[in-house]
């Protein structure tokens, strides 16, 4: 392995080297090949599970977004508390968002928010593990994730909507709170169920996704079309195994192969594709563009796509974070993809979800910002079969815990995996070989299932 990661290269294949193939499939972070996202689709198939062809895409606002400045305003509450940012009245009577979510607002009688999720944790890095997998488990002390998240349990109970698509895709890339695929991960279901991650910014000019084009500019048919190109990997192969480096090729590495030489994924990451007006809508920042791409990702078969947004951790000037950044792009993303989602039909058929790692402290700090607060949050769903216009739990006056219908990460998680046709009473077996079922707590929350 030496040789690969230090740069020693043995050329083959009209300039193509060991290690430019070992790339061909390699996706990124913990080294997830591409061959591996294949089998979770396999996985689903072979062992019985019945799916739908419904998806998620999953917006993640990686830091912990404030709960009062943008889905629980707390208009009446003193100047403390409800702080520098106004509410505005939504498409359901009664029920305001913070005024940097217009769009949004408008369509809220098609959305949901649950007001009272919390797990008391301030913890950035347990909070985060806590909300992807329904667990509590890694923490600041000891990060390293402990059970896979919905993504990955999407990967391995569902597959892709598509045969030759991944399961699980993250745009622009794969991460929590700094951590690259860090609670998004598969942990003891494998790396096959790690996220695809994407790579580079949709919103550069000339995007392409580095892991879906072969290295060095080498074009497919050069190498005497396909059987050439297999005939070469199998001498690599065969020099390789003499070194520990790779167990053999399979069905599964011919179909990555397929996958990157083939169209439909290409065509998929081809963000460019699309109209100019409706890019614009969507918002010309990397946020908009991952909402444009992860919606033409579920259109093609992809079964969970997660968009990452950074730098939620707003301890100080959370006026400005909110007005000039996190609001408008949000706003613009959430609300595009809902109305682009229900004008091509799908909207029934693709889940949204709103989340981060937890709230922000109800009185604003010394420093005009807002701190940690896992005593309550709020998350956003929408489609996906769901009920829409419902307004789940309640916070107190001031934002600072639930004061009905409190529910707890597993709740989302639950309400997440129904809609997809996933029982969450299944287990799956750990590194110890204990099962362990997919949710330990919890149920599908039933004013929107």
């Amino acid at each position: 392995m030496l040789d690969v990661l230090t740069g020693k290269t043995y050329r083959n294949c009209d300039g193509l080297s060991r290690r430019d193939m070992l790339r061909i499939g390699v996706l990124g972070a913990g080294g997830v090949t591409l061959a591996d996202t294949l089998r979770s689709h396999s996985d689903a198939v072979e062992g019985g599970i019945p799916t739908n062809n419904r998806a998620v895409i999953c917006f993640w606002l990686d830091g912990g977004p404030t709960h009062l400045d943008t889905f629980d305003p707390k208009p009446d509450a003193p100047s403390e508390y409800r702080g520098p940012m106004s509410s505005i009245t939504t498409s359901i009577p009664g029920v305001h968002l913070s005024e940097t979510f217009p769009r949004t607002a408008a369509l809220m009688h098609r959305l949901n928010v649950v007001r009272s999720v919390h797990h008391n944790n301030g913890d950035h890095f347990a909070a985060a593990h806590w909300v992807w997998t329904g667990y509590k488990g890694s923490t600041a002390a000891n990060r390293d994730p402990m059970y896979p998240s919905m993504g990955a349990v999407t990967s391995r109970q569902h597959g892709p909507n598509r045969p030759g698509m991944p399961s699980f895709v993250a745009v622009p890339r794969a991460s929590t709170i700094g951590i690259r695929p860090g609670y998004q991960s598969g942990t003891f279901l494998g790396i096959a169920h790690n996220p695809f991650d994407a790579g580079g910014d949709p919103n550069s000019r000339n995007y392409k996704v580095p892991n879906l084009h072969l290295p060095g500019g080498v074009d497919a048919q050069r190498i005497d079309q396909r059987q050439g190109l297999l005939q070469s990997l199998d001498r690599i192969r065969r020099d390789a195994d003499a070194k520990g480096i790779m167990d053999g090729l399979d069905r599964f590495n011919q179909q990555a192969f397929d996958m990157i030489t083939g169209e439909d994924a290409k065509k998929a990451f081809d963000i460019t594709g699309e109209k100019e007006n409706l890019r614009d809508r969507y918002g010309r920042n990397t946020v908009g563009q991952s909402a444009l791409l992860a919606r033409r990702l579920v259109e093609a078969g992809v079964a969970f796509v997660t968009v990452h947004s950074s730098g939620w951790d707003n301890h100080s000037n959370i006026e400005n974070a909110m007005r000039k950044n996190h609001g408008p792009r949000m706003d613009n993303a959430i609300a595009s993809l809902v109305e682009d989602l229900t004008d091509r039909g799908m909207y029934d058929d693709v889940l949204i979800l709103v989340m981060g790692e937890f709230g922000r402290t109800p009185r604003v700090n010394g420093n005009a910002g807002r701190d940690h607060w896992g005593n309550v949050m709020s998350v956003m769903l929408g489609g996906g079969g769901l009920k829409g216009g419902q307004i789940v739990g309640a916070s107190d006056d001031k934002g600072t815990a639930p004061i009905s219908y409190p529910v707890r990460p597993a709740h989302i998680l639950h309400t997440v995996y129904k809609q997809l046709g996933i029982d969450a009473s299944q287990s799956h077996m750990n590194q110890a070989g204990r099962p362990i079922p997919i949710l330990g707590e919890g149920e599908p929350i039933a004013d929107l299932v």
